[in-house]
């Protein structure tokens, strides 16, 4: 399942970052300037759209790590709630097996 999310995003951020390209490079290419101004516009905006990309990165990054982190505690907790839950259950087993002993021995020497 972690597999299919990660694709998932792959996806989505290469869709965003291709469509930002395509968008800017039209936006650019209707713009009525000269070659020269057009070629440092695209440059510049190429550069500008980079930076975005590795900001992006970065926050997906470390969103991914807060959830990853925040999913390995509270899987420590179920487990260790678990293994208390688990300990009480054979601690009253436990007891009621030596009352029934206890009520078994009473029995049988009356």
């Amino acid at each position: 399942m972690a597999h299919e999310n990660d694709g998932l995003g792959k996806g989505l951020f290469v869709g965003f970052l291709a469509g930002s390209v395509v968008g800017a490079v039209v936006a650019l290419l209707y713009a009525p300037k000269k070659g020269d101004e057009l070629r440092a516009d695209i440059k510049k905006r190429t550069g500008e759209l980079a930076g975005e990309a590795e900001e992006y990165v970065e926050r997906a990054r470390r969103k991914a790590i807060e959830i990853v982190n925040e999913g390995k505690q509270r899987s420590e907790t179920l487990i260790s709630d678990a293994r208390k839950r688990a300990e009480s259950l054979m601690d009253d087993a436990q007891r009621i097996m030596n009352e029934a002993k206890k009520t078994g021995k009473e029995t049988s020497r009356s």
